[in-house]
């Protein structure tokens, strides 16, 4: 997803909000949901943040593992795989999301 430098003007409505729809591509309204917002030398910035839950968040604080989960996507991606067959007899359907 390329950032492109553009500009616009737009008008905050009755509730102080201003549309991005005219700097955003379709995809990146689908993608930015969240900003984060400051001041710098009289500029309102907005800098796109995808956020992580917390629950996922222990992968970026362990450099190895994150490693190998790339690791693992680029071998899936590029083909290397190596099929353990089903796991079928192993699911329980009693079992509640903990989530």
């Amino acid at each position: 997803m390329s950032m492109r430098k553009q500009k616009a003007i737009g008008s905050m409505d009755d509730k102080q909000r201003i549309c991005l729809t005219r700097i955003l591509s379709r995809e990146e309204r689908e993608n930015f949901r969240s900003f984060r917002m400051y001041r710098d030398d009289g500029r309102i910035i907005l800098e796109p943040v995808i956020e992580v839950p917390a629950k996922g968040h222990w992968i970026y604080k362990d450099p190895e593992a994150l490693t190998s989960l790339l690791k693992g996507i680029r071998d899936a991606e590029e083909g290397r795989m190596h099929d353990l067959g089903s796991f079928a007899k192993y699911a329980q359907e009693d079992v509640e999301d903990t989530d």
